[in-house]
């Protein structure tokens, strides 16, 4: 039998690591950790720091890194993410028979949390569905929505009112949410936010946020939306990657 811990590892800061996690990492006797290109290296420099900092027998726990296998861009984008996820599963199930041919606990680090915008639990559920066998741990992490209302000193939601949770594609498809005075945005691949009415929309938004490269942008659409496209190019070009979030509020409160 194979345990399978999800550790959300938060955002980019060692200081965000909980407790649980801290403690679910030293149960593992394998840690997989995802190499997802050069221009991605950070984010698994700062797995391969927190396994350095945290783990407190690294001797004795194995630590296996594996290329991630990239996502087909064609224009089924629902297809093309299940042929992904199946990908995966295979890699993880390959890696699992390999290290732990007889059973144990398998710890893998996930970025922010595994419930928010993270397909982990859905991999995971294909290991189960193959027949193989598989117990699911989950410890939640801080998620990017929670260190983007606090570095910018906000509540998430307007007195009262409700919040959604969306992502770039389905903002540029549909516009603003019904019912919602609040809307986060996730896994935007840029400027999503400009096919709404700039007059009465505030945004905050945030990229690589709880890093040292934080970046934070605040204001009336109308006045920074340029602003905010044209810094995240810049941020992009200079590191490779960006992972970047926003909150946008109607005439909100000031």
């Amino acid at each position: 039998m194979i345990t399978l811990s999800l550790i959300g590892i938060g955002t980019g800061n060692l200081d965000h690591v909980t407790l649980a996690a801290v403690r679910a990492l030293n149960n593992a006797d394998l840690i997989l950790l995802p190499r997802k290109g050069e221009s991605k290296s950070d984010l698994i420099n700062l797995r391969r720091l927190l396994c350095e900092r945290l783990l407190e027998a690294p001797v004795t726990t194995k630590i296996v890194e594996f290329d991630l296998p990239s996502r087909d861009d064609h224009n089924d984008y629902l297809s093309a993410v299940d042929d992904w996820h199946a990908a995966i599963a295979s890699v993880w199930a390959q890696l699992m028979d390999e290290h732990l041919p007889n059973g144990g606990r398998v710890g893998m680090l996930v970025w922010g949390d595994p419930s928010l915008y993270d397909s982990s639990l859905r991999i995971t559920q294909r290991l189960s569905a193959a027949g193989k066998q598989v117990d699911i741990e989950v410890v939640p992490g801080i998620t990017s929505l929670q260190v983007l209302t606090a570095e910018h000193k906000i509540p998430l939601n307007a007195l009262a009112e409700p919040v959604q949770i969306t992502t770039g594609r389905r903002l540029r498809e549909r516009g603003w949410p019904n019912d919602a005075a609040t809307v986060a945005v996730m896994l935007d691949s840029g400027g999503a936010f400009t096919t709404l009415p700039f007059e009465d929309t505030y945004i905050w938004w945030g990229a690589y946020l709880g890093m040292d490269k934080q970046c934070l942008i605040k204001g009336w659409l109308s006045e920074v939306s340029d602003q905010i496209i044209q810094r995240r190019a810049e941020l992009r070009d200079t590191h490779g990657w960006i992972m970047d979030i926003y909150l946008l509020a109607k005439k909100p409160e000031m």
